[in-house]
């Protein structure tokens, strides 16, 4: 077995593993930092598939964009509510159908990948990088999609500015009015 096999077990191992931990978990911050040990093993495997510009895009938006906002998300909810969050026990039958079609999935894609004939083309030149390729592509071929996608995130972003200052807005107007309408200051607990 060369060393790229085993590189390529190891990060199947640690995207089963961690991956087994998101679905079994009952803290959901253990969830998500599962989640994050998943992310990084398919980030190894685009780097290992010469797509380096994917591995750095997982990495960034997902692990670090995405996978911190679900954790802030998470820590800024369990304050608001003062409940620890954690799932409710599972029974016995939930566990064993899930089992059973998990070995179902299981055998279907084995027999998949052992009956189907797999197409092995000998590459002539592996390329440095692709990241000069998708720049080009996405400056000359696509360069109307990239500009749509960029104005319908401002748009995204505008949005929702205006819906948390449009909250601010609402809170501070229903204050002045309970204030301006009464004779009385009273002050909201």
């Amino acid at each position: 077995m060369n060393l790229e096999a085993v590189i390529f077990y190891l990060f199947a191992l640690i995207i089963v593993a961690s991956g087994g931990l998101v679905v079994l978990s009952k803290n959901i911050m253990h969830a998500a930092f599962a989640l994050m040990f998943t992310l990084f093993g398919l980030a190894g495997f685009y780097a290992m598939l010469l797509s380096d510009f994917l591995a750095v895009s997982q990495i960034m938006i997902y692990v670090g964009g995405i996978l911190v906002l679900i954790i802030f998300g998470v820590m800024l909810t369990s304050k608001i509510t003062g409940v620890e969050l954690k799932t409710g026990p599972i029974g016995k039958v939930n566990y064993l159908f899930g089992a059973a079609i998990s070995v179902i999935i299981a055998c279907g894609l084995s027999l998949l990948f052992t009956n189907s004939k797999w197409i092995e083309k000998p590459v002539d030149k592996i390329p440095d990088s692709s990241i000069n390729a998708i720049g080009y592509s996405l400056l000359t071929e696509y360069i109307l999609v990239f500009e749509v996608a960029a104005v319908l995130l401002l748009i995204a972003l505008i949005g929702a500015a205006l819906i948390a200052h449009k909250d601010q807005i609402i809170d501070s107007d229903a204050s002045s009015n309970e204030i301006s309408t009464n004779n009385d200051i009273k002050i909201k607990e």
